[in-house]
C-alpha cells in the first residue's frame, strides 16, 4: 500500500511517520519550496490525546524531541474580572496531565513541533524523499487500482490512498466535499503577542504566567483571552527578542462592535482600537497592550466547519482543518488533527481493505470531531456575542461556583 499525503502540517507529518513505523509506504507533498516558508504561528497546548497520538506515531528520537521541546503547563482555567481580579479558577487537571511522562500537558512552539516531526524525513538510503517540496496540489483522479494526485508543475503521483492535510482551504476538501464548507461566525480577534520581559513581567501577577488559560470578562462587550508561551521557533519566526516567554492575548468580538473594514486596519489603529476598550481596566492588563509591538496585531475572523455529516468513505480521506477546521476558542484544534493521524493509522495497520479502514476512521473521527467543533464554537459565540442580560447572569454564575464546589463540578465538571 502507498499512502499519498497532501499537506506537510502537524497531522501530515504524524501521520506519515505513524504509517512507516507501522510499514505502510507513506509520502508528503507540500506546496512550499522548502520549510523555511511554514509561516509564523503561536504555540499550542498539546493535551492527553494529542501527546497519546504523537507518542504513538513518531519514531523514539522524534518523540525526544517533542519532549524536550515542550514546557509543562497546568490545566488552570482562570475568569478575570477586567477591574477587581478573578471571578473564579477552574482546576482541571488530572493525575495524568502532571505525573505521565507521555500525557502530562505541555506548552510548545509549533515551530519546534514541526521541526520535531521533520526530523527523520531524509535518510541518506531513501532515493525518493519522504516529503516533496515545491507540490501544488490541484486535482486527484480515482483509477480501477487507487488514486492519482496532479500538481500544478504537471507532475503527478499514484498511490492506493490520497490523504487531504491540506489546511482549513483544502483542495482536496473541495473536489472530495465540495458541498461541505466553513462558516463564517461573525466574529473577529484582535490579537497579538508581547515578550514576557521588562515591564510586562513586572505588571503580571503569577496567575497570568503560569502558562494557565486565562479570560477576562468585561460586564459589557468583548472578552479577552492571554496565556504565556515557550520562545525559541526556529526559522526565526520568534520575535520575543531572547525572553524565554512571551504572552499571546486576543480581544474577541463581534464583528458589528468594530469600526466598519476593521480588517484592514494596520496593527498601529488596532493596538489603538484595544487601548481604548481596555483603558479602565486594571494596570497590569493596560500595560500588556500598552507593551505590544503594533507590528505583531493583526486581525483573525473566525470560521468553522458545521457539524459533520456522514458520507460514504473512499480512497480518498481528509483530517485536521482540512476537514473539522474550527476556532481557536477551545485549544484543541492541532491536538485533534494529531488524534486523527493516529486513529487513521490504526485503521490502515489493522484492516485488509483500504476503503473499509478509511471508512472505521471516519466514522470515529466524525464523532469525536463534531464533539471538538460544538465546544469551539459554544466558546467563541459565549464570548463574542452573549447579550448585556446573559453577560450579567454568566459573571454571577462565576461568583458563585467560585465558592460552590457542587456548582462549579456541575458546569465544568471534575477536577482534582
Amino acid at each position: 500500500m502507498r499512502v499519498l499525503i497532501i499537506g506537510a502540517g502537524l497531522g501530515g507529518l504524524t501521520l506519515l511517520h505513524g504509517l512507516r513505523s507501522a510499514g505502510i509506504d507513506a509520502r508528503v507533498f507540500e506546496r512550499s519550496a522548502h520549510r523555511a516558508q511554514q509561516p509564523a504561528s503561536y504555540g499550542i497546548h498539546l493535551n492527553a490525546d494529542g501527546l497519546r497520538a504523537l507518542h504513538a506515531c513518531l519514531p523514539a528520537e522524534n518523540w525526544k524531541m517533542v519532549d524536550a521541546a515542550g514546557t509543562s503547563v497546568p490545566l488552570i482555567v482562570r475568569f478575570h474580572d477586567p477591574r477587581r481580579g478573578v471571578l473564579a479558577t477552574i482546576d482541571k487537571r488530572f493525575p495524568e496531565d502532571t505525573t505521565d511522562p507521555i500525557t502530562k500537558r505541555r506548552a510548545i512552539s509549533r515551530g519546534k513541533l514541526h521541526e520535531a516531526l521533520l526530523h527523520n524525513t531524509r535518510t541518506e538510503d531513501d532515493a525518493e524523499p519522504l516529503v516533496h517540496w515545491g507540490k501544488k496540489f490541484t486535482h486527484y483522479e480515482l483509477r480501477s487500482d487507487g488514486v492519482r494526485a496532479f500538481f500544478a508543475d504537471g507532475s503527478h503521483a499514484d498511490g492506493d490512498i490520497l490523504v487531504g492535510a491540506d489546511g482549513s482551504n483544502s483542495r482536496v476538501r473541495h473536489q472530495r466535499l465540495p458541498g461541505l464548507q466553513r462558516q463564517e461566525l461573525g466574529i473577529i480577534n484582535i490579537a497579538g503577542r508581547v515578550p514576557l520581559a521588562g515591564a510586562v513581567a513586572a505588571a503580571l501577577p503569577a496567575d497570568f504566567t503560569d502558562g494557565g488559560i486565562n479570560n477576562v470578562v468585561p460586564a459589557r462587550n468583548g472578552w479577552m483571552f492571554l496565556s504565556t508561551w515557550p520562545s525559541g521557533d526556529p526559522d526565526n519566526t520568534d520575535v520575543s527578542n531572547g525572553a524565554a516567554e512571551y504572552v499571546v492575548w486576543a480581544w474577541a468580538g463581534s464583528g458589528n462592535s468594530y469600526p466598519q473594514a476593521v480588517q484592514d486596519l494596520d496593527g498601529i489603529q488596532l493596538k489603538r482600537l484595544v487601548t481604548e476598550r481596555v483603558r479602565d481596566w486594571a494596570a497590569p492588563l493596560r500595560t500588556l497592550v500598552d507593551a505590544t509591538d503594533a507590528a505583531t496585531i493583526t486581525t483573525v475572523p473566525l470560521r468553522t466547519m458545521p457539524q459533520l455529516p456522514d458520507w460514504a468513505p473512499s480512497r480518498v480521506t481528509l483530517l485536521g482543518d482540512a476537514i473539522h477546521n474550527m476556532t481557536p476558542m477551545a485549544g484543541i484544534g492541532a491536538n485533534t488533527a494529531l488524534r486523527d493521524a493516529d486513529h487513521l493509522r490504526q485503521a490502515l495497520k489493522t484492516g485488509t481493505d483500504p476503503v473499509n479502514s478509511i471508512g472505521v476512521y471516519e466514522t470515529a473521527m466524525r464523532h469525536y470531531a463534531n464533539q471538538a467543533l460544538a465546544l469551539s464554537t459554544r466558546n467563541a459565540t459565549n464570548a463574542a456575542l452573549a447579550t448585556p442580560t446573559n453577560r450579567t447572569a454568566f459573571r454571577a454564575l462565576l461568583r458563585a461556583s467560585a465558592t460552590i464546589p457542587a456548582l462549579r463540578r456541575k458546569i465544568f465538571g471534575p477536577s482534582i
